[in-house]
């Protein structure tokens, strides 16, 4: 697949940056936990969009249509700082928004009819531990807990009275969406909103809702549809100059806010709007500061297109962090940030649940996924560059956390911090191995813990231990070695953590047997169209379901399907239309499940 594939990577761009050796990291060879995939997804609609403003866009030139890659072919160490390939300057002369124009229009924006000033406040645990001064900008304390607000509101405002009176449009399963109701009742418009039949209450506010399809992009299309025909303005989530400069207010607040120096501003990327309407400020007023976004690693749509020179499409994005799960940024927001931004920073599920757990200690707030991400960033990059005495701002950009998804963040949280490792132990199948594993544990913290006889020469144990410090997991790892039980850590293995620790267990060995992981959207009836598309043509040996709240379900599928009948499986499975991939020769599964 793509993932394996290796792309020629340009000199990073690190301004300014502590100089250290730069490695990145790229899977020239299969490791003993490499999962091959085949990733399936729809093909994506390329859609236009119908922008009217009170305001026009400047014509840019033509970019190279987009294609699709991998969210893998892109990866970097926590904490690096990755690079943008094509760094390109326009005209400061070139109409409305040019520069300047932006720095005037964030200056004069009508935001604050609806949206407050947030705090700039210390984190005073985190900075202690890091050696860093962590400044919270606190966008989560917005009247509809999301920045969103300010740049539904900036663009609807600058809607000229007859426009606004045949009322807006938009399409949204989260946060956009409640900016859009507030602005609209504050503006006294008529407002609907498109969303996914799977968008779960908490998303819904004071506007007409209209549920539709089963995806975002059924939504939108809808959306702009609707919009053409009733003569309504559509309110785009983030590709517009007013939406970004209703985003640039928050930079505008931190320059006034903040008053010492400013090493860097951690911003969480998605499609784009915010990081673009903050650098467009912060790098005309004050462009010593680095403005350096943060992306999750299987939603790193911005990386990937900086790394390239032009915007690309993920063939799937990771839906954990569902407020930043945009398969392609924006048009306008690409042509600023590739100007503007210092770089992207690329964090794991893990490190953000760990972020938001950090939030939580120091404030007692809980931060959706999306909204931890610039702290998750921000804490790996002072970590990689042994950043020491400076003042490094996170935005926490939003609370509109699924209670659902908090059993997810309270298991990863430790790992995420180091605080906590998943082992999995092969030791001899013998009475009296079981105490002497005990033993070899020590005074270590056990957390869980799975063991079952299987009759076999040896057997698997499967436990998490707390660590206080890497020394200490380095240690019982060698212990376990040199008593001959062979170990690994799958702190990291994703098949593992979401599956296969919940099904651990002999198993009898299985003929044909085709491991695969589904996303299930979350709505009536997902399942039994699963099974009306592979049974009983092909038996079920094996079903794990692991919901992740509105972004749908993580399921693990196992299927007898013969070598001859693979082409043919493939086929259904495209046609079924939910995303998956293979699983080929784990050797964690194989371990923990026969």
């Amino acid at each position: 697949m793509e993932a394996l594939q290796l792309l020629s990577t340009p000199q990073p761009y690190l301004p300014n940056l502590p100089r250290h050796h730069h490695t990145l990291m790229r899977r020239t060879t299969l490791q003993a936990n490499t999962i091959i995939t085949a990733a399936i997804s729809k093909p994506a609609e390329i859609l236009s969009s119908p922008l009217l403003s009170s305001i026009e866009l400047s014509v840019s030139p033509p970019l190279p249509s987009p294609f699709k890659v991998s969210p893998d072919s892109l990866q970097y160490p926590p904490g690096y700082v990755g690079d943008v390939a094509d760094r390109s300057y326009s005209d400061d002369s070139d109409g409305l928004t040019s520069p300047m124009s932006y720095l005037t229009n964030i200056l004069t924006s009508k935001v604050y009819d609806v949206a407050k000033e947030s705090p700039l406040e210390l984190a005073p645990k985190l900075s202690e531990r890091l050696g860093v001064n962590i400044w919270l900008k606190r966008e989560d304390l917005q009247p509809v807990f999301s920045f969103k607000l300010r740049g539904a509101y900036n663009m609807m405002a600058k809607l000229p009275k007859e426009v606004l009176k045949k009322g807006v449009i938009c399409s949204s399963a989260g946060n956009h969406a409640q900016g859009v109701a507030l602005s609209a009742k504050r503006l006294n418009c008529n407002a609907i909103i498109a969303m996914p039949v799977t968008t779960p209450d908490i998303k819904r506010l004071g506007a007409t809702v209209v549920l539709i399809g089963d995806s975002y992009d059924e939504a939108q299309a809808y959306a702009k549809k609707r919009a053409i025909e009733e003569g309504r303005t559509f309110i785009p989530p983030f590709d517009h100059p007013d939406v970004i400069m209703g985003q640039g207010t928050i930079g505008m607040e931190i320059v006034r806010q903040m008053k010492g120096p400013i090493h860097a501003i951690f911003v969480p990327v998605g499609g784009g709007g915010l990081i673009a309407g903050i650098a467009a400020y912060v790098k005309r007023t004050n462009p010593q500061v680095k403005i350096i976004g943060v992306e999750p690693t299987d939603a790193n749509a911005m990386a990937l297109s900086l790394h390239h020179g032009y915007r690309v499409i993920l063939d799937q994005v990771g839906g954990f962090a569902d407020g930043v799960a945009v398969k392609e940024v924006g048009e306008e927001t690409f042509r600023l940030c590739k100007e503007l931004v210092d770089g992207i920073v690329l964090v794991s599920r893990d490190a953000i649940c760990a972020s938001i757990k950090d939030m939580f200690e120091e404030k007692r707030s809980i931060l959706e996924p999306a909204g931890a991400l610039a702290l998750a960033g921000a804490e790996a990059y002072c970590k990689y560059y042994g950043l020491k005495g400076e003042n490094v701002i996170a935005i926490t950009s939003g609370a509109n956390m699924n209670f659902d998804k908090l059993r997810i963040v309270t298991e990863l949280a430790n790992v995420g911090r180091k605080e906590e490792a998943l082992l999995l132990t092969i030791m001899p199948e013998k009475p009296g191995s079981f105490k002497r594993f005990c033993q070899l544990v020590g005074q270590m913290n056990i957390t869980e813990f799975k063991y079952r006889y299987n009759s076999k020469e040896k057997a698997v144990v499967l436990y998490s231990v707390g660590v206080h410090t890497p020394l200490e997991l380095k240690e019982i790892e060698e212990r376990m070695e040199s008593s001959q039980h062979v170990t690994h850590n799958l702190s990291d293995v994703d098949l593992v953590k979401d599956h296969l620790r919940h099904m651990m267990g002999a198993r009898p060995d299985i003929q044909n047997e085709v491991l695969c992981r589904f996303t299930f959207p979350e709505r009536p009836g997902t399942l039994m169209k699963f099974l009306d598309s592979f049974s009983p043509r092909w038996n079920i040996t094996l079903f794990h379901y692991r919901a992740q709240g509105e972004t749908g379900a993580n399921v693990l599928v196992g299927m007898q399907v013969p070598s001859s009948e693979m082409d043919e499986f493939h086929d259904q499975a495209n046609r079924l239309g939910y995303e998956y991939n293979v699983v080929i020769d784990d050797l964690f599964f194989q371990l923990l499940m026969h």
